[in-house]
């Protein structure tokens, strides 16, 4: 990411037009070729931006009134629409770039104790006649969320998150093979539950004969949503 503290003006044509007047601001340009001019308020919002595909180009002063005084023209151009950006810029504070790396994704910190918690209280929807027996269950690799017993009488070990990723699989595929080594838990089948589960996820989880179960977070939480009823 390049972030440049600059005094600018910025010009947009397009689908509406728009001009910014010379004055001091942020502009951002992201790895993923979009460009963000920000000023110091409006929140989290940028004052203008173009967003990927485009094509960006610089150029030196023009010899329109506008580029006289500038230093450099920013040309930002869409790929996909008549959208352009022209930033002029006519001083430059401060300019960074550096790489951030993949961006991991953001984590909703205790989503995954909720769920687990919530899935404890109502252990039925993993199946008929299910009962708890323990949130947290000891292994030698880590706990599982849940251990339950079915209604005939087999174990099942339950790993929750809140998106469903291959990893999740993983981890809950190296439970039970550690747990089925136990005759005590035997039979022993897992199921992988979360608000999302990814299709490559499903792939690998139903291949090894584990059962995929979706989360409805705010159902389980007794949460009413007229926006998704019928009447």
């Amino acid at each position: 990411m390049r972030t440049v503290f600059a005094e600018c003006s910025v010009e947009y044509s397009g689908r509406l037009d728009a001009y910014l007047e010379r004055s001091l601001r942020l502009i951002m340009i992201k790895a993923d070729g979009s460009v963000l001019v920000h000023s110091d308020g409006g929140s989290y919002k940028p004052l203008n931006w173009m967003t990927p595909p485009c094509r960006f180009a610089v150029a030196g002063p023009g010899d329109d009134d506008l580029d006289a005084e500038a230093r450099e023209v920013w040309t930002v151009e869409s790929a996909k629409s008549d959208d352009k950006l022209v930033i002029r810029v006519f001083d430059v504070l401060a300019d960074y770039e550096h790489e951030l790396g993949e961006e991991p994704g953001l984590v909703k910190d205790g989503v995954e104790a909720h769920l687990q918690k919530l899935l404890a209280e109502q252990v039925e929807r993993i199946g008929d006649g299910c009962r708890l027996v323990r949130r947290e269950y000891p292994t030698a690799i880590g706990p599982v969320d849940l251990m339950v017993l079915d209604g005939d009488g087999g174990h099942v070990a339950v790993e929750i998150k809140r998106r469903g990723e291959i990893d999740g699989v993983e981890q809950l595929t190296r439970y039970l093979d550690l747990l089925g080594r136990n005759p005590q838990l035997r039979p022993l089948r897992g199921v992988f539950a979360a608000q999302e589960i990814r299709p490559q996820a499903r792939t690998l989880a139903e291949d090894r004969g584990i059962e995929c179960l979706v989360l409805d977070y705010d159902e389980m939480r007794g949460i009413d949503r007229p926006e998704d009823r019928l009447f």
